[in-house]
């Protein structure tokens, strides 16, 4: 599998993305916008761990983001369960050199894109941190609608924040968004 964004591509994490996902992962930045199970300081035992866990899946849901030959980045779906099996959570990070070149964006699209085909969702939602603002101008530029403020609802870094509720459906027009 592989998805050309334009951008970037986006493909499975294999054997030999450890170094380059040490690399772009290992910023303390880039930690404090994501959830706690992504480490910091992360580690080539957290990269080959990460990726034995990635390239294992028989319908990938953690795939990698590629720029120039290398993974510089990650964006994955958390498949709900039992009545919201319909409904997946996007998540996404980008090495800081990446920054501000819309390679997010079209891999936000494609993944979105990817998880409407590939897993009959009927609605992708995404829940950032409120001060991260870059992360909801990328999912607003890719169709994402703001639903809401999850006031004081989740812990980071040792401090109580708010989360914006992003979200699309499948009867949004997916494939009118875009980078």
């Amino acid at each position: 599998m592989r998805v050309d964004c334009g951008r970037c591509v986006l493909r499975p994490w294999r054997t030999g993305d450890e170094t380059s996902l040490v690399r772009h992962a290992n910023d303390r930045e880039i930690w404090r916008n994501l959830r706690d199970q992504f480490p910091y300081p992360y580690t080539p035992a957290d990269a080959a761990g990460w990726i034995g866990f990635a390239s294992s899946q028989p319908r990938p849901t953690s795939l990698a983001i590629e720029v120039e030959s290398q993974a510089v980045g990650g964006v994955s779906l958390r498949l709900n369960e039992d009545v919201e099996r319909v409904a997946a959570e996007i998540g996404y990070w980008l090495g800081r050199e990446l920054w501000n070149r819309g390679v997010m964006t079209a891999a936000v699209c494609a993944m979105t894109e990817y998880g409407f085909e590939q897993f009959a969702l009927t609605r992708i939602y995404a829940v950032p941190f409120a001060s991260n603002t870059a992360s909801h101008r990328v999912l607003e530029k890719v169709g994402y609608a703001r639903e809401g403020v999850l006031r004081r609802s989740a812990i980071k870094d040792g401090t109580v924040t708010d989360q914006v509720l992003f979200a699309i459906t499948d009867r949004d027009l997916v494939a009118d968004v875009g980078p």
